[in-house]
């Protein structure tokens, strides 16, 4: 009948949706900086490894098949996963922000690599914790050092103006004080006139008194 309900169709749907909404849920949950577990995989694995699983995750949370609000941001954040572990130099760098963290663990524990319990599931999820704070830290680090290199980028800016500034109000001094040569010597030569005659006439002058 054309009312009858496909409950196995609809269960389909239902079972994809909720698949769908608990993978989104998981991304927005871990840490935006750790790729590895962004893409749930583990450092070390290769890189065919990393292009298959951003694949399957990504058609599957894709924004067009689902409504879900932070499917973009999910979406978004998968895709910068995916780049930064295919990009060598990103993941040597996150590399050894894994094992320095392993160490870190390990040290705080007391534990050497022979131990029973490494890479338990408690013992990971400290790791995890303790790569997503230093993680934190790198970040913070990093913002540091591009606020003081631009602050030092605008300091080196502003004497370069000033610099260019003062160049070009002396040329234009320079520049004035030619353009005003012939009339400094116009001037200098009336002034010296005015001198001459004024000393001639004092010199009349005193003749006649010594005459009369």
């Amino acid at each position: 009948m054309a009312d009858d309900i496909d409950i196995d169709a609809l269960l389909s749907r239902e079972s994809a949706q909720l698949a769908r909404d608990q993978e989104i849920s998981r991304i927005m949950a871990t840490h935006p900086l750790d790729s590895y577990a962004m893409l749930d995989l583990v450092p070390g694995c290769p890189a065919g490894d990393i292009r298959a699983k951003y694949r399957r995750k990504s058609l599957l949370i894709h924004p067009d098949k689902t409504k879900n609000p932070d499917a973009p941001t999910a979406f978004d954040r998968l895709k910068k996963a995916q780049d930064e572990l295919l990009d060598d130099k990103k993941r040597d760098a996150l590399d050894s922000v894994f094992s320095d963290a392993r160490r870190v663990v390990m040290r705080n524990k007391g534990w050497g690599i022979d131990h029973p319990d490494v890479d338990g599931e408690e013992f990971v999820k400290e790791w995890r914790s303790m790569v997503g704070k230093m993680l934190e830290e790198d970040k913070v680090r990093r913002e540091r050092l591009a606020k003081a290199q631009m602050q030092a980028e605008g300091r080196e800016r502003e004497r370069v103006e000033r610099e260019s500034e003062e160049r070009k109000r002396k040329r234009e001094m320079e520049k004035k004080w030619e353009e005003t040569r012939d009339e400094r010597i116009s001037n200098w030569r009336d002034f010296k006139k005015g001198v001459g005659h004024q000393q001639q006439q004092k010199k009349k002058k005193a003749k006649t008194n010594v005459l009369g």
